[in-house]
């Protein structure tokens, strides 16, 4: 499986990004897509996830604030951020698998100033 992500970049706090991951390839093996995200010198942590019937699940620190989205049709997860914190600056990566994260994409950075 192949993942593209796109939408990230530099944001006031407060402010708004969206993120897209299209996945190609073996998508038939898919069935749960979602978003990790890395900050320097931290651990990868969950942000969200989400099946293809639309079950979510979302880390307590975006609850509220991030709505993570599927168009299954288009084998795209969509990650949409408000009222974004300086603490949300991380490297974002999208990722699939069936189960349980399977294969991750390269990564996009999300950095959010005071």
């Amino acid at each position: 499986v192949q993942l593209q992500a796109s939408g990230g970049g530099l944001v006031q706090a407060g402010g708004s990004l969206r993120l897209s991951c299209v996945a190609s390839g073996s998508i038939f093996s898919i069935n749960y897509m979602g978003w990790h995200r890395q900050a320097p010198g931290k651990q990868r942590e969950l942000v969200a996830s989400i099946t293809r019937s639309g079950n979510t699940n979302y880390a307590d620190f975006v609850k509220g604030r991030f709505t993570i989205s599927i168009d299954n049709a288009k084998n795209t997860v969509y990650l949409q951020m408000s009222s974004l914190k300086p603490e949300d600056t991380a490297v974002y990566y999208c990722f699939v698998g069936l189960m349980g994260p399977r294969d991750w994409g390269k990564g996009t950075q999300v950095t959010v100033s005071s």
